[in-house]
């Protein structure tokens, strides 16, 4: 069970903590760590996967815990994020401009809503024996990685961060959100027939 694509996993969910104690703490550079911590995090997450393919080591302990770790990543980054006052970047010298809260909440609550109703569809599909017509797809893989760059780059964020770099964090994150309901729109097309049968 305890092998090194597990063990990966396991030490992903591990830093959590870390990640939200750096970003809180009152220190110049919490805020960098922050984004080193989650970006170090989001590719043993890509590595596990490969590591398990390659070295045949993929477990049910493993499909469990991998999902399980993303979510929580994704969903203590988004939660840091829109709790974290409302952004301000300097786009001239002589203006500051404010971010309404709104504008990250809305792809937030779109992001988390999605992997909720994903998880559950999934789970449903497992129960009645079809949990493989469920599997990742190429979509799913280009959401993810939008998604974490968004993240990386808004956790860097400072409430006077450049505003490119800011713009680009949010711009990724409604990109992702887009991203994800339509991958989610072709889970429920898969599930519909058996939605249809039941």
């Amino acid at each position: 069970m305890i092998n090194l694509p597990n063990l990966l996993t396991f030490i992903r969910i591990a830093t959590l903590p870390f990640l939200v104690l750096v970003f809180y703490i009152p220190i110049p550079w919490g805020h960098t760590a922050a984004s080193i911590i989650f970006a170090l995090a989001s590719l043993t997450d890509w590595l596990d996967g490969y590591l398990a393919r390659s070295l045949k080591q993929s477990t049910k302990l493993g499909a469990f815990l991998d999902p399980v770790a993303d979510k929580l990543m994704v969903s203590i980054a988004l939660i840091l994020i829109v709790g974290e006052p409302q952004f301000q970047f300097v786009s001239l010298p002589s203006a500051v401009y404010s971010v309404p809260i709104a504008i990250i909440t809305i792809p937030a609550a779109i992001i988390v809503s999605r992997e909720i109703v994903v998880s559950a569809l999934r789970e449903w599909m497992a129960e009645i024996g079809k949990r493989t017509s469920m599997a990742v797809s190429q979509l799913g893989k280009i959401k993810t990685t939008v998604q974490m760059i968004a993240l990386v780059i808004l956790l860097y964020c400072t409430p006077r961060s450049n505003a490119f770099l800011a713009i680009t964090g949010y711009v990724l994150l409604y990109v992702a959100a887009v991203l994800t309901l339509w991958s989610m729109a072709l889970y429920l097309k898969v599930a519909w027939p058996e939605f249809r049968d039941q």
